[in-house]
């Protein structure tokens, strides 16, 4: 089944998949005969296409080489990494669903899939959300990947300080630290805490996610309003080596149950 194009009006990144299907169309190529150019699957081609998957180096400089673009896709690739994303959060979910690894970094708030309704809730009526009730539904299952036969390896880091916030009240926090708890001590879910006793540290950057899915590393930052998808090779080490050097201020995992379980008794 052929996917559809996105709008090629919406981003560089939709503009770079309607193109891409544009131009095998031109050269009379299917997507097997353009996955052997790129060294990628058939599947891939689709997804690339269909804008659920997005282009890397490697298969831009393919692509400008292999039909002589003089580097259209190389460029479109460097300018489109410079922006916000408006369509960031679909685009993380889809990478999100399939991971078989997910480390994340957080220090404002719970990320989503250790949230509880309860607190789901709070933050997106603060948020302004319109639909509350179907942005709580769509978060929650976005939960099922943790209950399926080979769930992902989950390795969360969380700022102090944001286990403090009483985000919905007290009740709301206290059930939300016992969830996290709980989720804890699955063998494929490990919660580290920074101490805000570790004072200046890299992670007061801003929260971020490293996924890998199939063979590739990606990265996602979050920003107001938008974020960033980082596919870059060398970017998206940078950020590897950023979450190691944030996990050498956090604690070990008991220490850190530890914390959450004292906080918890303090709401």
């Amino acid at each position: 089944m052929t996917r559809p194009s996105p709008d090629p009006k919406n981003s560089l990144w939709d503009f770079m998949a309607y193109y891409l299907r544009f131009l095998r169309t031109q050269h009379n190529m299917t997507g097997e005969t353009v996955g052997r150019l790129i060294q990628r699957s058939k599947s891939t081609i689709s997804r690339y296409e269909s804008g659920e998957y997005r282009l890397t180096d490697h298969d831009c400089e393919a692509l400008d080489q292999a039909w002589n673009t003089g580097g259209l896709f190389s460029t479109l690739l460097h300018y489109a990494r410079l922006g916000h994303d408006p369509d960031w959060l679909r685009q993380y979910i889809d990478h999100e669903a399939q991971a078989t690894v997910i480390k994340s970094w957080h220090s404002n708030l719970v990320p989503g899939l250790l949230q509880t309704p309860d607190y789901a809730r709070a933050g997106l009526m603060a948020g302004g959300v319109k639909d509350v009730d179907a942005a709580v539904a769509e978060r929650m299952g976005r939960q099922a990947i943790l209950d399926r036969e080979n769930p992902p390896t989950l390795l969360v880091m969380l700022a102090e300080s944001l286990l403090e916030l009483p985000c919905g009240g007290p009740a709301v926090m206290k059930a939300q630290l016992a969830h996290i708890l709980d989720l804890s001590e699955r063998p494929n879910i490990g919660v580290r805490v920074v101490p805000k006793a570790a004072g200046h540290h890299p992670g007061l950057d801003g929260p971020f996610m490293l996924l890998t899915v199939e063979t590739t590393d990606v990265a996602y930052v979050e920003a107001h309003g938008g974020g960033r998808l980082v596919t870059s090779a060398p970017q998206v080490r940078a950020f590897g080596l950023r979450y190691d050097w944030i996990g050498q201020y956090a604690l070990p995992e008991c220490q850190s149950r530890d914390v959450i379980a004292r906080i918890m008794g303090a709401m």
